[in-house]
């Protein structure tokens, strides 16, 4: 669990993730821990890119590998290099959308209907390959893990959903794996 940055540190520096896993974190008063983003793959630190302080902490959450790039540097390569700007743009799409989607989870009530939510807008053709533990991903649902785990049991049962370690498969009616 190093630190990167803490909620309130004045930003210097976008990262990006080479390998492993960054957490952007929120506390709350009474110390309850609030998961923003993991950002496995992609930058992180956007959202301060012109804001006085980070709004969040980061954390590593496995071994990884970071790059940073001073925020001026950063700047001037959004600025001077039209195809960085374009790439960069287009996560920031990418991250709007699956901000979105992940609003639109967590309106849904029920946890079988946030499970299936996302095997639909995260998951291949119906196929979601989870990247980190199923208690995690709970937490990404906003479920305990015990409701996860009797949600599934429950989808599986009624044969709307095969499970395969971390692979979650949605079964069309009628279909049985």
């Amino acid at each position: 669990g190093e630190t990167v940055f803490r909620q309130g540190d004045r930003p210097k520096a976008m990262f990006r993730v080479l390998e492993g896993e960054v957490r952007l974190l929120r506390r709350s008063r009474d110390g309850a821990e609030t998961v923003l983003q993991r950002s496995r793959g992609g930058y992180f630190a956007e959202a301060s890119l012109d804001a006085s302080a980070y709004h969040c902490d980061a954390v590593v959450a496995v071994e990884s590998r970071l790059l940073s790039f001073p925020k001026a540097v950063f700047r001037e390569a959004l600025n001077g290099a039209p195809a960085f700007r374009d790439t960069w743009m287009a996560q920031l799409a990418r991250e709007v959308r699956m901000l979105r989607a992940r609003c639109e989870r967590l309106s849904l009530h029920g946890a079988e209907a946030r499970i299936l939510h996302a095997l639909e807008s995260e998951g291949t053709e119906g196929t979601l390959t989870l990247a980190q533990s199923r208690k995690a991903w709970a937490a990404d649902l906003g479920l305990t893990h015990e409701a996860l785990y009797r949600a599934l049991a429950r989808l599986q049962a009624a044969g709307t959903l095969a499970l395969d370690g971390a692979r979650l498969t949605l079964l069309r009616p009628g279909e049985r794996l």
